[in-house]
């Protein structure tokens, strides 16, 4: 009998994407899902192109499988389980639907991974690119599948592509042009079990990469300095705290890069609309990408320019009479708000408070001298906010009703130079259905504001 299925394992986004580039492809998907109750109707009415294709679910038997080529696994599946054992046992090709995509697609791939600031670096790697070529998607663990664009792909296009340890584990050829590990620290154990594990799956974005190939590596980070020593590829290193050789870094308000044999100056920091020194490092390394496709520096620059965070988090709203707006709604709890304190290169006008989840707020207050002019309290923990701030004589604070009322007061304090940062280090559901709600009202008001 003649192989002639795929096996998509896993029913969500992932593997409905990877079934319909299967079908673009002229292949024959079998979507699969473990659970034995199932219910792919409503999956088909969302996704009417996959409405035709065969859908099963719980256990297989043998003459499911006798039919199948190759199996393409989702990341969220794990591949020591003992079903993906099993089809091992049956020496069927186990593939990710990162490979799928590769696979089906055309262009260069330029690869990101590492523990944290994946999405930011993606998104104004991405930016940078889709600024200057003709032809550039962004994909991957970033919320797009890659299977969803690859046949959209063409021989000139630029596929960056955000990818994670979940999605590494299941590569065969996947082999990008120039790929980056942004750091390590420990994550995902529950899955990868060890840590020596984890760092395997991010070091493995470079294992099909050649010697005339390129990795950035962060030099801060031990692990991923001792990994350049070893590494197939090219090495191109970023650093927030020296100079480096033949790579780019941050120094004194700017970051430079060292790549073509001299010192150039790319861009002051505070020309950027995000901010922290974690952020100085995803520019670095989104900047030694552009580099090495040959991107012009003043492309470069202007795309530095306009990139806006990640939405909530940290996010450049609007200036107004030289006030900076930032919107950090996502900032929930102290520790997410101290953060965005200390990411702040100008005097702070700050709006916090919120649904009380009964935990001390002491340790972010401790930061406000000299870096938060004035406090506008709001919300539940009003009175726990006050307490923190008369604890250590902070006395510039008032307490409001609204946000529009913290919006005003801190607008009316602020003077050019200021920035004006809603970081609220309290849950939204005393005032607001949700932080994207207080964020998006935050911005609306902000943005409405006389000049």
């Amino acid at each position: 009998m003649s192989k002639d299925k795929y096996l998509v394992i896993g029913a969500g986004k992932s593997g409905v994407a990877s079934s319909k580039l299967l079908l673009e492809c002229d292949e024959t998907p079998v979507l699969y899902d473990s659970r034995s109750e199932y219910d792919f109707s409503t999956l088909k009415e969302e996704n009417p192109e996959i409405k035709d294709i065969e859908c099963l679910c719980g256990e297989l038997d043998d003459e499911v499988l006798s039919n199948i080529k190759c199996c393409v696994v989702s990341p969220g599946v794990p591949l020591d389980t003992p079903f993906i054992e099993s089809l091992r046992d049956k020496d069927l090709p186990i593939i990710g639907e990162i490979e799928l995509a590769y696979r089906m697609s055309k262009g260069e791939v330029f690869a990101i991974t590492g523990t944290n600031g994946k999405t930011t670096t993606t998104a104004l790697t991405g930016k940078i690119f889709a600024d200057y070529f003709d032809s550039t998607f962004v994909v991957g663990n970033i919320g797009i599948p890659y299977t969803s664009v690859a046949k959209k792909t063409k021989e000139n296009s630029k596929v960056i592509a955000e990818i994670s340890s979940f999605q590494l584990e299941s590569i065969v050829d996947f082999r990008p042009k120039v790929s980056a590990i942004l750091n390590i620290t420990p994550d995902h154990l529950n899955r990868h079990h060890t840590m020596e594990n984890y760092i395997k799956a991010k070091e493995a974005i470079t294992k099909n990469q050649s010697s005339d190939e390129y990795c950035i590596l962060n030099y801060e980070d031990e692990e991923l300095r001792d990994f350049g020593k070893k590494t197939n590829c090219k090495v191109v290193f970023f650093s927030s705290k020296r100079e480096v050789e033949n790579g780019v870094y941050y120094s004194s308000g700017a970051l430079y890069s060292t790549m073509n044999g001299e010192k150039v100056h790319i861009i002051d920091v505070d020309e950027l609309k995000i901010l922290g020194l974690h952020n100085y490092e995803n520019a670095a390394c989104a900047i030694a990408f552009a580099i090495l496709a040959n991107i012009p520096l003043d492309s470069i620059r202007k795309s530095l320019r306009e990139f806006v965070a990640v939405e909530h988090r940290i996010e450049y709203v609007t200036e107004k009479r030289g006030v900076r707006f930032y919107n950090d709604s996502k900032g929930t709890n102290p520790d997410a708000s101290i953060k965005a304190v200390l990411a702040m290169n100008r005097p702070i006008l700050l709006i916090g408070g919120g649904y009380d989840k009964k935990i001390s707020y002491d340790e972010w207050v401790d930061l406000f001298p000299g870096r938060v002019k004035k406090f506008a309290i709001i919300g539940e923990t009003k009175m726990m906010l006050k307490k923190s701030c008369d604890r250590i004589g902070f006395k510039d604070y008032e307490i409001f009703d609204t946000m529009e009322e913290a919006i005003d007061y801190c607008y009316e304090n602020a003077k050019e130079g200021d920035c004006v940062l809603l970081s609220p280090a309290s849950a939204s559901w005393d005032m607001f259905k949700s932080y994207e709600a207080r964020g998006d009202i935050f911005k609306e008001y902000v943005r409405n504001l006389s000049e």
